[in-house]
């Protein structure tokens, strides 16, 4: 076929003109910056346990996370742990009887009824002391429909959580903290929160829930019925990392070198924050 026919079939299917070619001037065009969400999609999701660490998870909501740290990362040094009685559990997250059997079957720990302002109160392997502590979208609930008071009782629980985990650290532990991005969760000052318990704060980072297969969001109070509606795993989120001072009495505070390791890492990585 010729090529004003062919220029003129296609014109007749509504297929736009060909434009003749433009020479190349060794000048590429702008790409268009990636959005908030692509960025979060592409982005190497940062893993901050290791197989052989200690972890304590605390308000674990239906157990889906501490199962895929168990079966997907290779952590088999879990105690998971959530706020709710074993029957209470049961009635918002009935998914949760299969991840606890599970967890059970491979010899991790789990514990009901655990306050994560009171941890001293509660037996957590006596004596043991722990590589992470995780706190993973600590929410008080719906006390309050008044931001500024629920602001504070999330506050309050933050501080107090801070305040009960740090005897439970190890000489190098971190404790890991994720919330959501956006208010009201930024009207937490939660950096500000951990200076004010004597933390210090060690870098932060995208929390990505693609990094942990079987992981869904378990909404404080329970599953929505039908399984529809908002997911929070699908919610840009953000982890925050927390150390406490390492005393020595003959020099006064110094680093443990986990954590000078840590610091120079996160100097040289660009997505972690100050």
């Amino acid at each position: 076929m010729g090529k004003s026919k062919r220029r003129k079939l296609e014109e007749k299917r509504g297929a736009p003109k060909t434009r003749p070619a433009t020479k190349s001037h060794g000048i590429s065009k702008p790409t268009k910056p990636q959005s908030k969400s692509q960025q979060h999609k592409t982005q190497e999701p940062t893993i901050p346990f290791a197989p052989d660490d200690r972890i304590l998870l605390i308000g674990e909501g239906d157990f889906s996370f501490a199962h895929s740290l168990l079966t997907h990362h290779g952590c088999t040094s879990l105690l998971a742990t959530c706020y709710d009685s074993r029957v209470a559990l049961l009635e918002k997250y009935p998914q949760a009887e299969g991840y606890i059997t599970e967890l059970l079957e491979e010899a991790q720990e789990v514990l009901y009824e655990v306050n994560a302002t009171k941890l001293s109160q509660k037996e957590i392997r006596k004596g043991q002391r722990w590589d992470r502590i995780v706190f993973n979208f600590p929410h008080v609930g719906g006390k309050s429909t008044d931001v500024n008071r629920q602001v504070r009782y999330n506050q309050e629980l933050l501080v107090n959580f801070f305040r009960t985990a740090t005897p439970l650290l190890a000489p190098s532990g971190i404790i890991i903290v994720t919330l959501f991005e956006g208010e009201p969760y930024t009207l937490w000052n939660i950096r500000d929160l951990a200076r004010h318990a004597g933390l210090t704060v060690e870098r932060s980072f995208k929390f990505q829930s693609e990094a942990y297969p079987g992981y869904k969001h378990a909404r404080t109070l329970g599953n929505i019925e039908g399984g529809g509606g908002w997911k929070g795993e699908t919610r840009l989120a953000r982890s925050y990392e927390f150390t406490a001072e390492v005393k020595d009495t003959r020099v006064g505070p110094r680093m443990h070198p986990d954590r000078m390791n840590r610091k120079r890492k996160r100097d040289e990585s660009s997505d972690e924050d100050d």
